[in-house]
């Protein structure tokens, strides 16, 4: 796909043809005076080892992010720039079509903070076309007129009325046709994967991000509910915390996920996401069976210590070894909860959504939760709607359905777990 391009240029101009040598059967582009090499190679480690090129250039690094290991792939690619002070490398790409992840997150991050002023690195030159950040906030970017300012090349290489036309045909198609068109003729980054059979309250997910830690609820709550789900090896551990403000009866939330190595190494296809949300605090990872669970219970016990917990929702089948974690962080058995799934919780997914869409559920903005609500797909089971594992397929939604055990709870409008007195002076 990048060598036929290059191939063609050479062929249209009778200098350049005369120049080059194309040897289209190892992708080659070779010149005749300097003996020096053009050459187009796929993305494997096998393939990219022992190069040492003056020049690299990676198209389409979005792709990178969604592949396993790809960060020792790229540092192999460039690493024959070591013994060559002249070289460079140049990254190109669009969007990614899902929120950015691996090693492209890492790049996208790195050349924000350079451009920003964030980080000073002078050898490093970010061009990156994205609408300011003002008009992101007030939905300015997502007008057709505004898809000039990302697009230097409209009315050159690109037809501007053939864009205009498929943004008015993904505007038709809907909310998922839309995003994907403006990730990627307008760098519009995608922070909710949203799809035609997404769960309801994806829709409003994003608008009610806040900056909401476990501290911000033990602070501000006057009772606290605790969700989990999940747990086996090859599966993540989702811990949801749900705390009503004492003051504004806002619902504040915060989650947490434990996958052990097992399945980082099972789920490649996810192992780079698994490590952005390590590293941005969401989740742990964890090498013996038993640390997860512990971790657990070390943080329901900080909730239970400070007075606010109220009870603890957990699905009933396969739960041992979190009750016996819980027990031994001394958490009382009374207040552990079995949740009912299936058709049963859909009370709690449907609460779920309109205390979203009301603006009284408020959340940490993490990109964990983003991830598994982005993953939740619905199936309508008779007058019921259901969100399960089976139907969201390898999408991970266990940190979701703590949420919806969490909430299952929280409805039930407990008393608050510390009374206020007031005192009056005669």
């Amino acid at each position: 796909n990048a060598f036929n391009p290059a191939r063609d240029m050479v062929r249209r101009d009778d200098d350049l043809d005369d120049l080059c040598q194309v040897q289209t059967h190892i992708r080659t582009i070779t010149h005749r005076v300097t003996d020096t090499t053009l050459k187009v190679v796929a993305a494997d480690p096998n393939t990219v080892s022992g190069i040492k090129s003056v020049g690299t250039l990676i198209d389409e690094l979005w792709l990178f992010g969604k592949q396993y290991k790809a960060e020792d792939m790229l540092r192999e690619a460039i690493g024959g720039l070591a013994s060559r002070p002249e070289g460079f490398v140049v990254y190109t790409t669009t969007q990614s079509n899902e929120p950015p992840a691996g090693v492209f997150r890492q790049k996208l991050q790195y050349a924000r903070d350079v451009r920003d002023g964030k980080i000073h690195d002078p050898h490093f030159l970010p061009v990156i076309f994205e609408h300011p950040p003002e008009m992101v906030e007030s939905g300015a970017h997502l007008l057709m007129e505004n898809l000039a300012m990302v697009n230097p090349n409209l009315g050159y290489s690109v037809d501007e009325a053939f864009l205009y036309r498929e943004y008015r045909k993904a505007r038709e198609a809907g909310e998922e046709a839309f995003r994907g068109f403006m990730s990627k003729h307008a760098n519009v980054e995608i922070g909710l994967a949203l799809r035609s059979d997404r769960w309801a309250g994806a829709d409003f997910w994003e608008q009610q991000g806040r900056r909401v830690s476990l501290d911000d609820i033990l602070q501000r709550a006057d009772v606290v509910t605790v969700g989990i789900d999940g747990g086996g090896l090859d599966d993540l551990l989702g811990m949801y915390v749900i705390g009503r403000d004492r003051e504004t009866r806002e619902w504040l939330g915060w989650g947490h996920a434990w996958a052990h190595e097992t399945a980082v190494v099972r789920r490649k296809s996810e192992a780079s996401r698994f490590q952005d949300f390590v590293a941005c605090g969401d989740m742990t990872i964890v090498r013996r069976v038993g640390d997860d669970t512990a971790e657990v219970a070390e943080y329901v016990r900080r909730i239970h210590e400070a007075e606010l917990l109220e009870h603890i929702g957990i699905d009933p089948s396969g739960v041992g070894q979190i009750l016996d974690s819980l027990a031994e962080a001394g958490i009382p058995d009374g207040i552990v909860v079995g949740i009912s799934q299936g058709w049963k919780l859909g009370g709690a997914i449907k609460t779920t959504e309109r205390k979203l869409a009301e603006g009284v559920l408020v959340h940490g903005g993490q990109p964990l939760m983003a991830w598994c609500v982005g993953n939740a797909r619905v199936e309508p089971k008779g007058n019921a709607i259901l969100i399960t594992k089976q139907a969201s397929g390898r999408g991970k939604i266990d940190p979701l359905m703590a949420l919806f055990n969490a909430v299952s709870l929280m409805s039930l409008n407990p008393e608050p777990k510390k009374k206020e007195y007031a005192v009056f002076f005669i």
